[in-house]
């Protein structure tokens, strides 16, 4: 019987800029008033956004690693700062049109990206984005 290799939990952090405004097409303009306060102001405002990637998986008794994080970098770049970075989240994400740009969709769009360019995305465990130091949504693909 061969050994089972360890497994980790592997991390890289990424710092993206974006403007949007939290507006939902499925409500109202007073609606929409009421729930986003002035995070709903016509032309929007900007967040410094913190990602986190972490994958979880089996460390290749060969390289000694779960994923070259070179390919971890690559892979953010295509799937969050191409689409996203200095960007107006609203109106040049496609994604958006139809959504409310908060953070929990934000989280959901990066999972769903990284999901699309990984040559591996069993791997993938879990995406935190933090709109501010102190607002921060995680998910995990559920």
């Amino acid at each position: 019987m061969g050994e089972q290799s360890p497994k980790a939990y592997q991390t890289r952090r990424m710092t993206f800029s974006a403007c949007h405004r939290l507006h939902s097409p499925h409500l109202s303009d007073e609606e929409n008033k009421n729930i986003f306060g002035k995070c709903n102001h016509i032309n929007g405002h900007g967040h410094n956004y913190i990602v986190k990637v972490t994958l979880f998986g089996e460390i290749d008794p060969k390289t000694g690693m779960m994923m070259n994080m070179t390919e971890l970098k690559k892979n953010m770049a295509e799937a969050i700062m191409k689409p996203m970075d200095h960007k107006n989240l609203d109106a040049d994400v496609e994604y958006f049109k139809t959504r409310a740009s908060t953070t929990e969709n934000l989280t959901v769009f990066i999972w769903n990206q990284m999901k699309h360019v990984m040559e591996r995305p069993e791997l993938l465990y879990e995406v935190e984005v933090y709109e501010t130091e102190n607002n921060i949504v995680s998910y995990k693909g559920e």
